[in-house]
């Protein structure tokens, strides 16, 4: 086999779409799994469509993500330049190999001219595109004699080089995914290989820049399918069949109810991002949410986006980057399209955030304490952290659901407050705040625990009739990390305080 070297080729015309992530997590797990080079190659032809830093989100999504290119616009390599409107001159020699060998031509005809013929093979009950039964109806180098074919580029009117389909043809091509695949010329349109200013199309840049950068495997969305036959058809009129790389054409990514292809729209609708991370429109300043904005982590999203589309084999589902290398094939991408169940992303960066060291998830909470002008220790943030990492989906949730470390409750939970707030417990309270004030050691979770055994041994009163008056008192809250570590981390003149301030606040509306 020879070297693998695979690119991801996304067009800077917005952000880039979390299933271009998927893809371009394909190519380079592919590559790495053969020891071959992953290649990021900017496809900027249609500069109608150029969005303004559109090309940066797309190398720091990659970033972000972890599947950084080995050659590309600022890795730069052997076969730059790596920006396709930095290519021009190289396109112009192959475009006139094709008219040279009569497998493209040149069309000259106006906007109206073309939607009148389209106009005119709908209303014949015929397939509306330029083709080869409608190309010899129309303005072209076709059906042009040469003196007038030269006469009109002499002058400058503009044109469009397109590509002569054959008229009857079984086009076949081998797909990784989705096996043989045949597709009938008469059903293809000549499509644009050279656009009225002089920049190639999609098609044309796309088969010359595989071929040039030594391109062996091509693996890119379903959408691409339809091209596939005509881009087979430019390997064989360039000569370059025996070079063509192999194709493998992935699954569409599925709004979750499985009906239509994932978009910014689905997003809007399902209310999750489908981005990577925040994306700010330069014309009408919206921001459409990412997922790194909403607290998934760079390691869940590789994860989760593996899984849309490919199966390990196994029941297995968590991977690192690192092994899904290992274990990663095309043989196991399934031919039909993938549902995008949020709510498995979110169990994913659960998965996660329970792995992640205290010191890391400190520093978001860290930040949003700052942010809401509160000072923590960095080791108090990570007790917190440690607390609270089994309970929550996103690193966000510790600051909004653990409010309580930092600040004594102002409200109580009223359904706790009529179920477990009463006089006996209440008592049993107070008269643990004064066991606590006469304790020098420092609270600890053990140490806390034996002291409240003691006093309701004493009192002949059970734990459960006390720790959820406790809770209540300490939290404001039913529910939470274990109470004893809580009141650890709290410390003892904290616990005392909220204790006494619970009691004198509930008691007189219970």
């Amino acid at each position: 086999m020879r070297p693998v070297r695979v690119r991801f080729a996304p067009s800077p015309t917005g952000p880039l779409h979390i299933g271009g992530v998927r893809t371009a997590l394909y190519n380079y797990l592919f590559a790495k799994q053969h020891q071959g080079t992953f290649i990021l190659r900017i496809e900027d032809t249609d500069q109608t469509r150029f969005v303004p830093g559109a090309e940066e989100y797309i190398r720091e999504a990659l970033d972000w993500c972890g599947i950084s290119p080995d050659e590309g616009v600022v890795e730069g390599g052997k076969y730059a330049p790596y920006r396709q409107s930095e290519r021009k001159n190289i396109y112009q020699q192959y475009t006139q190999q094709l008219l040279d060998a009569g497998y493209a031509y040149y069309a000259f005809d106006t906007s109206d001219e073309l939607n009148t013929m389209r106009e005119r093979l709908q209303a014949e009950g015929k397939n509306p595109q330029y083709d080869a039964t409608s190309r010899m109806s129309m303005k072209n180098s076709l059906t042009l004699s040469e003196e007038e074919v030269a006469a009109k580029l002499k002058s400058d009117e503009p044109y469009v080089l397109r590509i002569k389909t054959p008229e009857d043809e079984e086009i076949q091509l081998n797909d990784l995914v989705r096996g043989e695949v045949k597709v009938h010329s008469s059903t293809l349109d000549d499509k644009v290989l050279l656009k009225s200013d002089g920049l190639p199309t999609y098609h044309l840049a796309n088969v010359v820049d595989d071929y040039l950068m030594k391109i062996s495997h091509v693996i890119r969305g379903e959408e691409w399918l339809p091209s596939a036959p005509l881009h087979v058809l430019l390997y064989r009129y360039l000569g370059w069949e025996d070079s063509m790389p192999q194709f493998a054409h992935l699954p569409l990514l599925m709004n979750p109810d499985g009906k239509g292809k994932l978009s910014k729209r689905s997003g809007d609708r399902f209310g999750f991002p489908v981005y990577p991370f925040d994306w700010k429109n330069p014309q009408s300043e919206e921001v459409s949410p990412g997922f790194r904005e909403s607290g998934y982590l760079p390691e869940a999203t590789v994860n989760f986006l593996a899984l849309l589309g490919w199966h390990p084999g196994d029941e297995e589902e968590l991977f690192s980057l690192e092994e899904l290398v290992k274990v990663f094939g095309l043989d196991r991408v399934s031919k039909a399209g993938a549902k995008f169940d949020i709510e498995k992303a979110k169990w994913f960066n659960q998965q996660y955030l329970k792995e992640l060291p205290n010191s890391s998830l400190a520093k978001y909470l860290l930040k949003d304490l700052s942010e809401n002008g509160i000072e923590s220790s960095p080791e108090k943030a990570e007790q917190v952290c440690g607390l609270m990492k089994e309970r929550i989906t996103f690193p966000q949730e510790i600051w909004s659901t653990a409010q309580y470390f930092y600040q004594p409750p102002e409200h109580y939970d009223e359904k706790m407050v009529r179920k477990k707030w009463k006089a006996e417990a209440s008592d049993a309270l107070l008269a643990y705040a004064e066991v606590l004030e006469g304790s020098d050691e420092k609270l600890s979770a053990e140490s806390a625990k034996q002291q409240l055994q003691q006093l309701l041994e004493d009192r002949q009163m059970g734990l459960g009739k006390v720790m959820p008056a406790l809770r209540l008192a300490l939290t404001g809250q039913g529910g939470g990390p274990d109470l004893m570590s809580t009141m650890e981390v709290l410390g003892r003149q904290e616990v005392m305080s909220r204790i006494r301030q619970a009691v004198e606040q509930l008691n007189g509306n219970t």
